[in-house]
């Protein structure tokens, strides 16, 4: 999988870049702005762009837009460390493959553009909640946090092994969650918990 991390910190693009060459099946290029961003795009197939958004040489969602709009684009996922999850929804809106705050572990961060890669949208549900107003969602009103995360974990189809290493947890803790969220739920195993969850838009 060929990927670009377009991002004006360069300390970040190092780290990870290296943690993407410690992974299988990754090809990784960096730009540090907007412009040699693009020229990168119109030299190479990418499967996937990590546009940070606040680099320079990028307006917002304008950019985005701008980007996607271009012929035989890539897919686009936005980066940051300062956008609101309002902005993240605007980006989801527009076609981005996914949001992802730089809060996010390295781990997780590989996970994620895995699962961009599959076709799939991905923001961390914990952090679009958090511009969220209204009403919680029916299930997440009988979940914990952590039994949340371990439902999403179960949802990208990730095996308990997986999951532990993803929220720095031990295997059967792991189960343990999973027990107490499919009876919350009324699930009786994985599929259906992840079935449960996806119909009810929960991811």
């Amino acid at each position: 999988m060929r990927i670009l991390i377009a991002d004006d910190h360069e300390l970040l693009r190092d780290m990870l870049v290296l943690y993407f060459e410690g992974e299988a099946g990754f090809e990784v290029e960096t730009a540090a702005d907007r412009a040699s961003a693009e020229a990168r795009m119109a030299e190479t197939p990418y499967d996937l762009v990590l546009l940070d958004y606040s680099m320079p040489g990028m307006d917002g969602i304008a950019s985005l837009d701008e980007i996607l709009a271009r012929k035989d684009a890539p897919r686009v996922a936005i980066i940051s460390g300062t956008a609101s999850p309002e902005i993240a929804e605007q980006a989801l809106a527009s076609g981005a493959a996914g949001f992802l705050p730089k809060t996010l572990s390295a781990r997780s961060l590989v996970n994620a553009v895995r699962f961009m890669a599959m076709g799939e949208q991905y923001a961390p549900l914990d952090f679009l909640r958090g511009g969220d107003d209204g009403p919680a969602h029916p299930l997440t009103e009988k979940l914990s946090q952590r039994e949340i995360q371990v439902l999403e974990g179960l949802t990208q189809g990730k095996s308990n092994k997986e999951i532990a290493r993803d929220l720095d947890i031990r295997e059967p803790t792991v189960k343990l969650h999973m027990k107490t969220l499919y009876r919350k739920i009324g699930a009786s195993n994985r599929t259906q918990a992840a079935m449960i969850a996806k119909d009810a838009g929960l991811f």
